[in-house]
C-alpha cells in the first residue's frame, strides 16, 4: 500500500510523527471492504512495523548503556512526543477495522485483542503511560549504576556473581554480604520510584473505569483464556506439588555438602568440591558454540542464530553501566530478533541464550504470517518457545555434539539446570501471587513496610529449605531487585505456566525427538492465531493449573536428576 515508506530505520530515526501522519491518515481514509481489507492490513503492518522499530532500537539502547544521555533523551523523545499520537491512531485503526465487521481468516484472536484495547483506551492514560515508561529507564539507572570491589576492581553485581560457584565458603558468604549490602543502600531510591508506579498505575485504572489495576492488567494483557481465580489455582498446585520437591532438593544439598544448615551461599556451589563450570572464557566463543548446538538441534535454527551474530542482533556482555538481566526483542521492520543479556562465563549464561533463542526462533517464525497484529503472540505461550529450547536443546551441550562440555560437565550443567527449574516454579509463585496482593490492596502497598511483610510472608511459604537466620532484613527488600515487580507488571506467571507447557514438550522429545521438534515449531509458526490450549496443543502439551499435571512434571524432573547423577 505504501511504497515510498523509509525501508531502514537509520532513514527515519529523526522523524517526529508529523511525517508518519500522511500513512496514518491514509488509513483512516481508506474504507475497508472485503476487496480492500488485505491491502489495509498490509499497509498497517508497513506503518507499525516501523512505528514499533523506532521505540524498540530508543528503548534497547537506554539498556545497553543506562548512562548514555543521547540514548536516553532519544528515548524520552519517542515517550513523549511520538507514542502518544501512535497509541491515539492505533485505537482509530482498530476501530475502523472493528466497524467493518470483517474478520480476515487468521485474524479471529486478533480482533479479540483489538476490541479489547479499545475498552481500554482512555487519551487521559496517554501521559500516564509515558511517566511510566520513563520511570522504567529511572529504575534501570539506579539498578545498573550497582558496583562493589572485589579483588581490587569495580566489578558489576552481575560480574560478582561467579564467586557462588567458588567452593570457599567464607569468599561465598563475603561476596553475598557485599552485594546485599549494596542493593540496600538504594533502599529510599527504589522506595520512592515504587510510589510514584503504584500513583500511576492506580490513576490508569481509574480512568480506564476498572475495579483495580489487576482487571486492568488482565485485559490489557488479553488474559482471555483464564482468570486471577486459575492463577490463584495454579500457585496453590505449587505450594501441593513442587515445593515438597524444592524442599526435598535443598535437604539433599545440605546433606551433600555437610553442613548444619544451608543459607543462602551455599545454594549454586557444586555439591562435590568440583571447580566451576567455567564452560567459555568470550562473548565470541558463547556466540560461536550457540551456533554449533543449535545446528545440531536444526540446522535452520542454527542459521537463524548465525545471522544474528554476523550482523550483530547480539548484545551478550555484562559492563559496567549495562541494564541488568536478559531479553529477547524484535525488530520488525529489519526482520530480525535482538537477544540482550549479562554473561559472565556460568553455565547459567549457556541457559539464558538457550531460553532467548527460543524466543527469537518465534519472531522469526511468527514474522512469516502477513499481518502485524497476528505477531502479538501471547506471553503464556512466547515462554514456551524459549523454555522448551533450554530443554530439547540440553542433549547437545557436550563438545560432541558442538557444545560446551565433557559428557560429564554436560550432565553436571543438565543437572544444575533442572534443580534450578524446582525453584524457579517456587519463587514464580512469590512473585505472582505478591502482584496480585499489591493491586487488590494497593492502598496498603504504598507502605514498603508492609511490602516486606507479604514479600517474606510468601517467601516462608514457599522457599523452604534455605536458612535465612539473621538475614531478613536481605529477605524482605528482596522483591525490589524483581525488575517485573516494577517494570513488568503481572508478567510473572507466564513463566509458570510455560515451563508446565515445556517440560511436557520434552517429556514428549524422550519419546520422539523429531516429532517433538516439529510440534513446536509448527506451534510458533501459528503466531497468534489461536487460542492458548490450541497453541499448547499444537505443540503437544495440555495448558493447565492442576498440582496433578505439575506432579506429573516434578518427577520427571526428579527421575531425570537421579540418572543424570549416575553419570556426571
Amino acid at each position: 500500500m505504501f511504497d515510498n515508506l523509509p525501508n531502514t530505520y537509520e532513514e527515519y530515526k529523526d522523524w517526529g510523527f508529523d511525517q508518519f501522519k500522511p500513512y496514518a491518515d491514509k488509513l483512516l481514509e481508506t474504507e475497508i471492504t472485503e476487496d480492500t481489507i488485505d491491502s489495509w492490513l498490509i499497509g498497517y503492518r508497513q506503518l507499525f512495523e516501523r512505528l514499533d522499530e523506532m521505540g524498540q532500537r530508543a528503548q534497547v539502547a537506554t539498556t545497553q548503556d543506562t548512562t548514555d544521555e543521547d540514548a536516553n533523551q532519544r528515548f524520552l523523545r519517542y515517550n513523549d512526543e511520538i507514542l502518544p499520537h501512535v497509541m491515539t491512531v492505533d485505537n482509530q485503526l482498530n476501530k475502523k477495522i472493528v466497524d467493518s465487521a470483517i474478520v480476515p481468516e487468521g485474524m479471529e484472536i486478533a480482533i479479540q485483542k483489538i476490541k479489547a484495547d479499545i475498552e481500554l483506551f482512555r487519551e487521559d492514560n496517554l501521559p500516564l503511560i509515558s511517566k511510566e515508561n520513563n520511570l522504567s529507564t529511572e529504575y534501570d539507572r539506579v539498578i545498573g549504576a550497582q558496583t562493589v570491589e572485589w579483588d581490587g576492581k569495580e566489578v558489576t553485581l552481575s560480574q560478582l556473581s561467579p564467586v557462588f560457584l567458588e567452593n570457599d565458603r567464607d569468599r561465598r558468604e563475603k561476596a553475598w554480604t557485599l552485594s546485599t549490602q549494596r542493593r540496600l543502600e538504594d533502599r529510599d531510591a527504589l522506595n520512592d520510584i515504587w510510589r510514584r508506579f503504584l500513583d500511576i498505575r492506580k490513576a490508569i485504572a481509574q480512568n480506564a473505569g476498572m475495579a483495580d489495576y489487576r482487571d486492568y492488567m488482565w485485559t490489557k494483557l488479553k488474559r482471555f483464556d483464564y482468570s486471577p481465580d486459575d492463577a490463584i489455582t495454579f500457585f496453590d498446585a505449587i505450594e501441593e506439588a513442587v515445593v515438597p520437591a524444592l524442599e526435598r532438593s535443598m535437604e539433599k544439598r545440605r546433606q551433600a555438602l555437610g553442613l548444619d544448615s544451608l543459607r543462602p551461599w551455599d545454594t549454586k556451589v557444586d555439591v562435590k568440591g568440583r571447580d566451576p563450570l567455567r564452560p567459555f572464557d568470550s562473548v565470541q566463543t558463547l556466540q560461536d558454540k550457540s551456533v554449533d548446538i543449535f545446528n545440531s538441534v536444526d540446522p535452520e535454527l542454527g542459521n537463524y542464530v548465525k545471522i544474528m551474530r554476523d550482523e550483530s542482533y547480539l548484545d551478550l556482555d555484562n559492563r559496567k553501566g549495562k541494564a541488568p538481566g536478559g531479553y529477547c526483542t524484535f525488530f520488525p521492520l529489519a526482520n530480525r530478533p535482538f537477544i540482550f543479556m549479562n554473561s559472565v562465563g556460568t553455565h547459567s549464561d549457556i541457559q539464558t541464550m538457550l531460553h532467548e533463542a527460543g524466543h527469537a526462533f518465534h519472531a522469526f517464525a511468527a514474522s512469516a504470517l502477513p499481518y502485524f497484529q497476528q505477531m502479538d503472540v501471547p506471553m503464556e505461550f512466547a515462554e514456551v518457545a524459549s523454555m522448551s529450547m533450554e530443554l530439547l536443546a540440553a542433549p547437545y551441550l557436550s563438545e560432541e555434539n558442538g557444545g560446551f562440555y565433557t559428557p560429564a560437565d554436560a550432565a553436571r550443567a543438565r543437572i544444575e539446570h533442572l534443580e534450578d527449574l524446582l525453584y524457579l516454579w517456587s519463587y514464580i509463585a512469590v512473585v505472582a501471587r505478591f502482584q496480585h496482593w499489591i493491586y487488590t490492596n494497593i492502598d496498603d502497598a504504598y507502605d514498603p513496610e508492609k511490602c516486606d511483610d507479604e514479600w517474606e510472608s510468601l517467601w516462608n511459604r514457599y522457599i523452604k529449605g534455605i536458612d535465612y537466620s539473621g538475614l531478613d532484613h536481605y529477605k524482605r527488600f528482596r522483591w525490589r531487585t524483581q525488575l517485573h515487580i516494577y517494570q513488568v507488571p503481572f508478567y510473572y506467571i507466564e513463566y509458570g505456566l510455560a515451563q508446565l507447557g515445556a517440560v511436557q514438550v520434552w517429556a514428549n522429545s524422550l519419546k520422539d525427538h523429531s516429532q517433538a521438534l516439529t510440534n513446536y515449531r509448527q506451534a510458533l509458526a501459528l503466531g497468534d492465531t489461536v487460542g492458548l490450549s490450541e497453541l499448547f496443543a499444537s505443540a503437544g502439551a495440555k495448558f493447565s493449573f492442576d498440582a496433578d499435571t505439575l506432579r506429573d512434571a516434578v518427577q520427571l524432573v526428579e527421575t531425570t536428576l537421579e540418572e543424570l547423577e549416575a553419570v556426571e
